[in-house]
């Protein structure tokens, strides 16, 4: 076979690769989600993803990473080995406001004595978010659950990256976006695979 003819078939080959390399992820509203990322030597798959509204506003997309697909509640909560939540905000937030947010919605999503044993936990978070004093638009934070280490949130200007040990925690806060009363009920289908039901803007901001 000639050099030349040699170097088309390499070049075609490249370009197949990189569009197909390309093709592996998922855009929503111009957020780029892998179809698949390494968390500390594990392999996770996106099970969905979607984006939060607040009425006609759009707040943040969010991708769910897990080691197999689930396609409810209650299997990505029992799903073994690590998981992520990837969020990126589509407008600016006071941070503070949305890590109190956040703990509403873990409280609005368990019972009350489970929750009495988090607050800890829970107001640990809120600092958090409250240090960063602001997200701004296109800025990322993951939510992981780590085996054998614990819950990881990492925020770009938080100083304390101390995992939360308990494992109750990491499901309470997956349940912000997946328990009875989600965040948004569109992206709950959307996180976990399914066709969004029609949009709820009644529902307080998470």
């Amino acid at each position: 076979m000639p050099s030349w003819h040699r170097q088309i078939l390499l070049a075609a080959g490249l370009a197949f690769a990189l569009g197909g390399a390309s093709a592996q992820s998922t855009n929503v509203s111009g957020v780029k989600f892998d179809e698949s990322l390494d968390l500390r030597g594990t392999k996770l798959q996106l099970n969905g993803a979607g984006v939060r509204y607040k009425a006609v506003f759009k707040v943040y997309a969010a991708g769910l990473y897990l080691t197999k697909k689930a396609g409810t509640t209650d299997e990505v909560l029992a799903a073994p080995g690590a998981k992520r939540m990837s969020i990126t905000m589509l407008r600016e937030i006071d941070s503070g406001e949305l890590g109190k947010l956040f703990a509403r919605g873990m409280e609005d999503n368990m019972d009350r004595a489970a929750f009495s044993k988090l607050i800890p936990g829970v107001m640990r978070m809120s600092q958090l978010f409250s240090d960063c004093k602001k997200l701004n638009a296109g800025d990322t934070f993951t939510v992981d659950w780590v085996p054998g280490t614990g819950t990881v949130i990492g925020v770009k200007c938080s100083q304390n990256n101390e995992p939360f040990k308990e494992p109750e925690f990491y499901n309470a806060l997956l349940r912000i976006w997946l328990g009875p009363n989600p965040a948004d009920a569109r992206l709950k289908d959307a996180l976990l695979g399914k066709a969004p039901a029609a949009p709820n803007t009644g529902q307080p901001m998470n």
